[in-house]
């Protein structure tokens, strides 16, 4: 990976979209920490460290620290990725969105475009909430009076949706110009970035200094063991064989050869768990908006205990399963292999085909989607017992983030890498 790298970063091109990558990174840590106008931040700080729950944590966590810094992105990612959960499942509900969805790259663009427009009025409707949440008792923001009131609810709102506007910029700014997924990479910058404090915290959580960097060392050394069990699991495969029946193409003998079907252990990477994670925080996020106490109570419960472990390996497989059939259609690739003489060995073609294909899916997709589910949850039984700030940066889902986010940027590197020295060759 490391020799990838450098190799990489010899090649002017990808020099240029790694640099470029890295320069739109650190401008979105530097949002993370400027100010929105208007705001006491001393005082904000204080309030929330004493006050902010389980839910608000869990959303600081995705905001990169900006949510506790109330900072011009303090909205983070999560508007987008809302959107983009609710245009998946729209996809099967309502027909022009399934329509869009096959119609190749103008219908990808309305959907694109489609998700902006959502992400901006959920990003309203969290900057309006958020703004009613932080001016209640219980964290006591007060506006200066030197300015008019309305106009600094405007700015404060207007920042904060431009501020997400921004970063949903910046994100497609890196997936067109740059290395990797842009919106993946950003929530890998925000995990990261909260892991050096955690360090520090947990080697100083304990009144016995030695004992508190033992752990610390310990809770390393455990997560870097796992890394290679992820690693096998992201590479892991299912191959369905695939033989092509001869043919006579003029004077030529075609077909004959064998191949397969790669269908992944874990198709959906990450994105079961960012889907989960969003959808569990969600309730949070309205509790901001309407900030009634049964119903920020409500959302407290269901982001930390048996609840929200519960929730989150179920909702991680049936988003396995959701995504993995949006990936996958047995139907079109059934029908692909008929046209092209292609056909799996001892089954029929046809609906044989179409359901042998189906049950190998939802059999190799289930031990997949178990194992990141328990990856995800257990680290969080783990911090409930200990309270160990390590253990919740390093949580299975952050771990997963970062390996899957990690894995995907570094394939694509060295595919491009392979094209750019194609290119040489040729010349």
């Amino acid at each position: 990976m490391l020799k990838s790298l450098v190799e990489a970063f010899k090649v002017k091109e990808l020099r240029g979209k790694m640099l470029f990558t890295l320069a739109i990174l650190a401008l979105y840590r530097l949002g993370a920490y400027l100010p929105v106008p208007g705001i006491p931040f001393q005082k904000f700080a204080e309030a929330y460290q004493s006050v902010s729950g389980s839910a608000m944590t869990m959303i600081d966590v995705f905001s990169g620290g900006a949510l506790s810094h109330f900072s011009v992105f303090s909205l983070g990612i999560m508007p987008y990725i809302t959107a983009s959960i609710i245009m998946q499942l729209m996809q099967g509900v309502i027909p022009t969105v399934g329509r869009w969805a096959k119609e190749g790259e103008t219908g990808r663009k309305k959907i694109t475009q489609t998700t902006r427009w959502l992400t901006l009025a959920l990003g309203l409707i969290n900057a309006i909430g958020y703004l009613f949440l932080f001016q209640s008792s219980s964290y006591g923001v007060v506006f200066s009076s030197e300015v008019p009131y309305a106009l600094t609810c405007f700015i404060v709102v207007f920042t904060l949706v431009a501020g997400t506007a921004f970063i949903m910029w910046m994100g497609e700014l890196i997936t067109q110009r740059g290395v990797g997924n842009g919106m993946s990479l950003i929530i890998f910058t925000s995990i990261v970035s909260r892991v050096p404090s955690a360090i520090f915290s947990s080697g100083t959580s304990q009144d016995d200094t030695g004992m508190g960097l033992a752990i610390t060392l310990l809770i390393l050394v455990v997560v870097l063991a796992c890394i290679p069990a992820i690693i096998f699991m992201e590479r892991a495969q299912r191959r369905i064989p695939v033989s092509y029946a001869k043919r006579v193409q003029g004077r030529r003998m075609m077909g004959g050869q064998s191949t397969y079907i790669p269908l992944k252990v874990n198709a959906a990477g990450v994105i079961p768990i960012i889907f989960a994670s969003c959808l569990i925080y969600f309730p949070a996020q309205i509790a901001a908006l309407f900030n009634i106490d049964w119903m920020t109570s409500f959302a407290n419960a269901i982001s930390s205990g048996w609840i929200n472990w519960v929730m989150t390996f179920i909702l991680i497989i049936f988003f396995a399963y959701f995504y993995t059939s949006m990936v996958f259609n047995p139907e079109e690739l059934s029908d692909n292999l008929r046209k092209q003489g292609g056909f799996v060995p001892g089954i029929r073609p046809g609906s044989a085909t179409v359901q042998y294909i189906k049950n190998v899916i939802n059999r190799v997709t289930l031990p997949g989607a178990i194992f990141i589910a328990l990856v995800a949850v257990v680290p969080s039984i783990l911090f409930s017992m200990t309270n160990n700030q390590l253990i919740e940066a390093f949580g299975g889902t952050s771990i997963l983030i970062m390996i899957g986010v990690a894995l995907d940027t570094m394939s694509k590197i060295e595919s491009q890498l392979k094209m750019y020295n194609y290119d040489g060759f040729f010349k």
